[in-house]
Formats: C-alpha cells, structure tokens, sequence
C-alpha cells in the first residue's frame, strides 16, 4: 500500500469521526504463553496514547526504568490519536499506538497501518481478545454495565439495554454518545443485530429523554447522587474509583447480546516501526504480568494473560459469556456516528 493511499484509507476511517466530536465538543486460553523477550533496544520510543496519562503514566515510567528506554508519549483521545496518524501517513514519528478500544484499532488495521506482531506475543491473549490477523494485541478487558442507584430495586433494572426505551425509563437513564465506549457499543450492536435493530434502538432511546453526559465518569457521579437513576458506563469506573460510591451498584449485561459487550484496549506497532526492538519490548511489556497486574489493581480491568487475577468485586472474565463477535469489526466508526447523527443523538 503507498503512502498516499494508506493516508487515504485512514482518512477515509476516521475523518467524520473526528469532525463529529469537534461539533459536539481475567480468564485467558490455556495454550497462552508469555512472550519472549526481544531483542534488547536502546534510545527513545515515540508512542501516540489514546489512553489518559492519569492511568498509564505511571505503568510507562516503570517501563522506562526497567528497560532504559526512553517512551516519547503523546496522549489524546483514541479518535485524535487515530486521526493525527491518518493525517501523517507513513512520515509519522510514531512507533506504537496504544488505543482504549479495538474499533480505532480494527479500522487501522484494514488500512495497513501497522506491522504484524510475533505469535508468542499475540497468543498470550485469548483468541476473542485480540486481532485475527496478528496486526494488534488486546490488553485489558472492559465490560459494558448499567450502573444504577440503589434506591432502586435490582429486579427493575433491565440487564439488556434495548429495554430502557420503555417509557418507564423516560428521563432516568444516563448515556455518553460523544464517548468512543458508547459508539462502540452501539457498533457491537450493529455487529450482532443489523443497522435496522440498532437504528430503531437509538431512536426509541433518543426519544425517550435520556440524560446526556459528557463521559462515564460523569454518568456514574449522577447515579450516585441520584441525578440520574440508572447509566450505561464501563465496569472499571465503578471498580477503580477511589472511593466504592455508597449508593450505585453494577448490573452486568444479559449473556450473548450486545449488552454483554467486552471490548478491549489494545497496542499495534507502526508499520515504520517493524524492525523496531523498543516497539516490540514496549508490547511485550504491556502483555507480561507485571503490566496486567497493574491494570487489574489500578486501572480495575480485566487482565488478559493467564495466571493474572482479575479485579476484585466483579465476576470473572470467563463468566462473561459477551457476544461472539470479531472485535476487529468494530471499526465501522463513520458509519455508526453517521447513524446516531441522523436520528438526532449527536
């Protein structure tokens, strides 16, 4: 693929994307097995984070301590990040992309953006967490959930989320539409139910009021104030928050449907970068215990590679039972952000 035509083709992916949100403002495959290590690097490492600085930070330092190189990171969202790199084509600085969802990752991948990763790094990972193609590695999981107040009963609370256009729910439930998880989500949905199911799902929902936040976090503070009765977020907002909110407990989706939606971060090399080995350490890294620990015990995501314990409070990976879907076909972002602006949601 030519410098202009990868350009193009990842343009192509993200360009209304980008313009969309400027408008609007651990269980593991048993066969897994740690990588082995590459061959030692030196120098400096320019990484483009779709992930806050706030969670990673401190996961990178370690890194640079213990291997001597020097991580060059620059933090945006996964779409600025994703579309920085669609601007700069091949001439881009960039060595690594680390993405807090797989439709950003999917959607470079089908462009040819990154290079292919060794099997002992890929097959750490479960197969249904990670690329098919070898082109990217999930890192952690991060489960879709309905965090409620708990001055309402359990019983009331759907586990499938195509039940809150019940007009009972009119006004008391909570979503983040600018916000790459729920755009991923309503992609899932279109995976697993057809464009006309998850077209018919937001415009039932838009017209049933919901409360429109700017981001998990802020959907899970209404809950627990009780500004709002009930909100779509990922499950770790609720684990990792310094303090367990007192009046919000989680529901986790109904098992095979989109509500039950694990979807992962995850890293790809550059395709510059192939013959790079502080690419390769810096993935291998992000894949070895030492980083999925941190996950499960900081960040309060499910860790992906075998032997690693998942966060406390919540069921297992493998108890789960998310929807069967390739999460590389999340990556059909413009087609979904140009479906929720056409039945009015951004």
């Amino acid at each position: 693929m030519t410098r202009s035509t990868r350009r193009s083709a990842l343009a192509g992916a993200f360009l209304a994307v980008s313009l969309t949100l400027a408008a609007c403002g651990g269980g593991a495959a048993d066969s897994a097995a740690e990588p082995a290590p590459a061959e030692e690097g030196t120098g400096t490492l320019t990484l483009y984070s779709g992930r806050d600085e706030e969670l990673v930070g401190p996961l990178l330092e370690q890194f640079q301590q213990e291997s001597g190189i020097t991580v060059d990171t620059r933090y945006g969202s996964t779409t600025e990040m994703a579309a920085q790199l669609a601007e700069e084509g091949d001439a881009t600085p960039a060595q690594v992309f680390l993405s807090q969802d797989a439709g950003a990752l999917g959607a470079l991948s089908g462009a040819g953006a990154f290079s292919t990763l060794p099997d002992d790094v890929t097959g750490a990972v479960p197969a249904e967490y990670t690329s098919t193609d070898g082109s990217w590695v999930g890192l952690t999981g991060r489960a879709r959930v309905v965090a409620y107040n708990t001055s309402v009963d359990e019983a009331e609370v759907p586990a499938d989320v195509k039940e809150f256009t019940d007009p009972a729910w009119r006004g008391r439930f909570g979503i983040a539409p600018t916000n790459a998880s729920f755009q991923a989500f309503v992609t899932a949905m279109r995976v697993t139910d057809g464009d006309d199911a998850a077209r018919q799902w937001l415009t039932d929902l838009n017209a049933n009021d919901p409360q429109i936040f700017p981001r998990n976090g802020a959907i899970l503070d209404a809950v627990d104030a009780g500004t709002v009765d009930a909100g779509l977020i990922n499950h770790y907002y609720y684990v990792a928050a310094e303090t367990t909110p007192p009046n919000t407990a989680m529901k986790f989706g109904a098992p095979g449907t989109a509500s039950a939606l694990v979807n992962v971060t995850g890293v790809g090399i550059l395709s510059g970068a192939a013959e790079s080995p502080e690419a390769l350490q810096l993935v291998q890294f992000l894949v070895s215990p030492t980083a999925q620990e941190y996950f499960a015990t900081e960040t309060g995501e499910y860790p992906l590679i075998e032997g690693v314990t998942g966060p406390e409070g919540v069921p297992a990976l493998a108890e789960l039972q998310a929807p069967q879907i390739d999460l590389s076909d999340l990556d059909d972002l413009d087609a979904t952000t140009q479906m929720m602006t056409e039945v009015g949601m951004l």
